[in-house]
């Protein structure tokens, strides 16, 4: 078995791997480095055959999205530890050493992040997992870096290591043994969020989720689906909501549930008087999907569900009424972050 795997998750990326795999090729000494391809149409396959022949491919059926591409990918992985590497990432030197001393060390910690930077801005945190995330009570992630679209500049201030919520699925380090365990990523959700379902149900289980600093990665972000893409609000819109049904812990769990629904709305009128009627209506679809399939996600809950999993009652009242825009700001206001 080998330490560590890097698996690169990609579907017609072609271009994405000319220009991101060097960077994991010269700075991956320690991994078996793979590319698990999502049935692409393009040339993905043979570039990386004929260009990069140490690399291992695994080709899957179909483009099954992230989460069913990768827990079909992994059954073919044999390591200690899975590096989860969005095609869209550039690596840096010694990225990989201080995740595995942190894991040799800590032995219940099951997940970790790096420091996640913008590639376009490299002075500045990335959209998707800055330096680590969190979730307020209904259910809405935000980042030590990133409260919503306010994006902060990395002046050292967070240069540390300490326990998170959730980490990115753009680059997600995790112990083979716990992610079978929990058996992967949920498949139905496709994309988007099914990182934050995992780590959830990994807390769930007593397991420790960590940021750290020391490992710096580059982020593009958007490559496979744009931020404004009305596909994207709607796969995070329903995928909160499903994460929440199986989640969360059983008092005041359809308060909770409902209460989030009402601030969807709410986003999807803001929506509309922006005219952005297509994401209005992804809501409205998100909405009905939830309908749909909230009685089987009932049945995924299981027997125990951790009480204390937000760090703000509500970061859509701190970030839009009381305009704390910084995560250091929001600390300040409330002491449950702990590192």
């Amino acid at each position: 078995m080998d330490k560590i795997a890097v698996v690169i998750l990609n579907w017609n990326g072609v271009k994405l791997l000319e220009q991101f795999l060097p960077s994991v090729l010269q700075y991956s000494e320690e991994a078996t480095i793979y590319v698990a391809d999502n049935a692409s149409t393009d040339t993905s396959v043979n570039f990386v055959r004929e260009n990069y022949p140490s690399i291992k491919i695994i080709q899957n059926s179909g483009n099954h999205g992230f989460a069913k591409g990768y827990n079909d990918a992994l059954q073919s992985v044999d390591a200690e530890i899975y590096a989860l590497v969005n095609s869209d990432i550039e690596v840096t030197e010694n990225w990989l050493k201080p995740i595995i001393e942190t894991f040799d060390k800590e032995k219940e910690t099951a997940i970790i992040q790096p420091k996640i930077l913008d590639f376009k801005n490299k002075e500045y945190f990335e959209y998707a997992g800055a330096a680590g995330g969190f979730i307020d009570k209904y259910g809405f992630p935000f980042c030590r870096g990133r409260i919503f679209d306010t994006v902060e500049k990395d002046n050292g201030q967070y240069d540390d290591s300490c326990k998170l919520f959730w980490a990115s699925g753009a680059c997600f380090f995790i112990r083979k043994e716990v992610y079978h365990a929990l058996g992967g990523f949920d498949e139905a959700f496709f994309a988007h969020q099914e990182e934050i379902d995992l780590c959830w149900r990994a807390a769930n289980e007593g397991h420790t989720i960590k940021y750290n600093s020391e490992s710096v990665v580059y982020h593009v972000g958007g490559a496979t689906l744009q931020q404004g893409n009305p596909k994207k609000t709607y796969l995070n819109f329903r995928n909160s909501l499903l994460m929440l049904v199986k989640n969360l812990p059983k008092k005041g769990l359809f308060f909770v549930i409902f209460f989030r629904m009402v601030l969807d709305g709410i986003a999807g009128i803001r929506f509309l008087t922006q005219g952005k009627f297509g994401h209005t209506f992804a809501i409205l679809k998100a909405h009905f999907s939830f309908y749909c399939l909230s009685l089987k996600y009932l049945n995924k809950r299981k027997d125990f569900q951790i009480q204390q999993y937000y760090t703000v009652k509500s970061i859509v009242f701190l970030y839009y009424i009381k305009k704390l825009e910084v995560f250091k700001e929001i600390f300040n206001s409330n002491q449950n972050i702990k590192n």
